[in-house]
């Protein structure tokens, strides 16, 4: 089935014995067992449906957490200056945040420092510590950085300075020589634990280091760092992930947040928050002062006390994101698109001088959404070039960034399945290229690409409690996507521009009431003349999602695309 935007649709085939069993045996309906077939659920994870488990000691008798956390504690004993060095992202914000909270609450001697993207560099660096070591730090904690930084730890170890990196990029042997690692990815026993970011290491860190310490300090009240940065990072929402959100949208109440009630003021949100709050309004305002030479504001947002330190920086953040916001939009606005179909490569890697060098993930981003293909994005930077990449979940762009380091293509790199950065020469940009282009098809030989959605529905079935069948597999996000539907025989009634970015529409089915719908960002694209201009009837691909509209609940239809019936 070809849409209007070219793109072939079909029903996702899973095993249909499989289905009937899991309804059997879980006593599920029809379509949850489908979908928990098609999201490769595990047991554990069924089982875990309609409960709260309790997740708070799975790292209790690991090694790497437990020897950590006695290093912390020795240096706390003997009342020594610690440095946080955190990521300049949301993950590295709210890790750090969490630190600087726990170091406030036991009045311990700490600093924090965030790199600067043009200044310093990413991640531990031996020319960053080198300005730290200034401050006579005894212990540096890294926070999602620190796992290729072996020369970094190799110079504090000459200076007598202790480390513990908490990270969950790619490492590879020789492992930095820290005093001590929380990396996943290490394969020390948890690597099964992979899909956790940087700050659920953390928060889980100093769960065990609190317990040790029969501590007073409520780290449960900022579950909702971990789900902000789980959900900017694009980390799966399966498993202990999904087990803290759904626990952080049910239980969390903004009111006790003094930064989230400020910064959802200023933006005029009174409701519960949504995994969609986290992922696309508050994450970028949060993301961008590190984006655009401002690190530090988003923990001091995070960590503050006071109400007026709190409210200015919630209004220079969101006063950065709209900069940003435009900015973007002038170098999307400069990309020729449609000669990036027309060369219709696997990769997409989109080089340009002189763009907005902490911009250029949010661009790898938007060309991955537009074409739904890896994409990275590369431009100059102090005579040197420095890439980004975002993946689909068919290619893992952290083991290439790995492999790239290894082949000497890049100079440097780190990254995860879904999200990398590097250094590279000029020279070296089309060896790149010509590499990737070759690693991808190797890698997905036998993969074919099909758009596709989850179930056929009636227009009859969407109601409340069709979402309240739907939702016991929530909440939705990376690596459990929400589900998409065919809804055939619709007409637009009504629609309208929104923002000049956005569709509002009303769909009428041949029996039953009207439907409230909106499709996002498509007001260039072919789905905006359909939806406000097409009189005939239209089958959409959707999202069925619950909106608040004045304190009032209803479901919307999210529009993902259109098929025309054929006459």
């Amino acid at each position: 089935m070809i849409s209007i935007s070219d793109k072939n649709w079909i029903e996702k085939k899973v095993n249909k014995n499989l289905v009937d069993k899991i309804k059997q045996d879980y006593n599920l309906s029809e379509i949850i067992s489908k979908l928990i077939v098609s999201r490769n659920f595990d047991i554990e994870e069924i089982t875990n449906i309609d409960k709260d488990p309790d997740i708070k000691n799975i790292f209790k008798n690991t090694f790497d957490f437990n020897h950590s956390s006695d290093l912390l504690i020795d240096s706390i004993n003997k009342n020594e200056k610690i440095c946080v060095l955190g990521d300049y992202d949301v993950d590295g914000t709210a890790a750090t945040s969490l630190l600087v909270k726990y170091f406030k609450h036991i009045n311990q001697p700490y600093f924090y420092y965030i790199p600067d993207r043009e200044k310093d560099g990413y991640g531990a660096t031996k020319k960053l510590f080198q300005k730290l070591i200034i401050n006579k730090p005894k212990l540096i904690i890294m926070v999602d950085c620190g796992s290729t930084s072996n020369k970094a730890i190799d110079f504090l170890n000459e200076n007598n300075i202790k480390s513990i990196i908490i990270d969950h990029h790619e490492i590879s042997k020789p492992y930095p020589k820290s005093n001590s690692i929380i990396n996943p990815k290490k394969n020390s026993g948890y690597m099964k634990y992979n899909y956790l970011c940087a700050t659920t290491l953390t928060y889980f860190f100093l769960d065990i280091l609190l317990k040790k310490k029969k501590s007073s300090f409520k780290l449960s009240n900022f579950l909702i760092y971990v789900l902000l940065a789980t959900v900017c990072d694009v980390m799966p929402l399966r498993k202990i992930n999904r087990i803290i959100a759904k626990d952080v949208i049910k239980k969390f109440n903004i009111k006790e947040s003094l930064a989230f009630k400020i910064l959802l003021d200023q933006i005029g949100i009174n409701r519960k928050i949504t995994i969609d709050d986290l992922g696309y309004l508050l994450g970028p305002i949060i993301n961008s002062g590190g984006r655009l030479g401002f690190s530090n504001y988003g923990i001091e947002l995070l960590t503050s006390t006071d109400p007026k330190i709190v409210k200015n920086k919630s209004i220079e953040l969101i006063k950065l994101n709209n900069k940003r916001k435009k900015i973007e939009k002038i170098i999307l606005n400069e990309i020729n698109f449609e000669k990036i179909k027309k060369e219709n490569k696997n990769v997409i890697i989109y080089y340009k001088p002189n763009l907005n060098e902490g911009l250029i993930g949010i661009i790898a981003a938007r060309l991955k959404d537009h074409f739904n293909k890896p994409a990275i994005v590369i431009t100059n930077s102090k005579n040197i070039l420095k890439g980004s990449a975002r993946s689909t979940t068919n290619y893992n762009i952290g083991t290439l960034i790995k492999l790239l380091i290894d082949k000497k293509i890049i100079e440097n790199g780190g990254g995860h399945n879904m999200a990398a950065g590097f250094v590279i020469k000029k020279e070296n940009v089309e060896v790149l290229n010509n590499f990737i282009q070759k690693d991808y098809l190797k890698t997905n030989k036998d993969f074919k690409f099909f758009n596709e959605y989850d179930f056929a529905i009636s227009s009859l079935a969407i109601n409340n409690k069709f979402m309240e069948v739907i939702n016991k597999i929530g909440p939705f996000g990376n690596g459990n996507r929400s589900p998409l539907f065919l809804i055939e025989n619709l007409k637009i009634i009504k629609s309208k521009l929104l923002k000049n970015k956005h569709i509002s529409a009303i769909l009428k089915p041949g029996k039953g009431s009207s439907i409230k719908s909106i499709c996002f960002n498509c007001a260039d694209t072919q789905i905006a003349q359909y939806l406000l201009h097409y009189k005939k009837q239209i089958n959409i691909i959707a999202e069925i999602k619950e909106n608040y509209w004045n304190n009032k609940k209803f479901v919307q239809l999210i529009i993902k695309d259109i098929t025309l019936i054929a006459n």
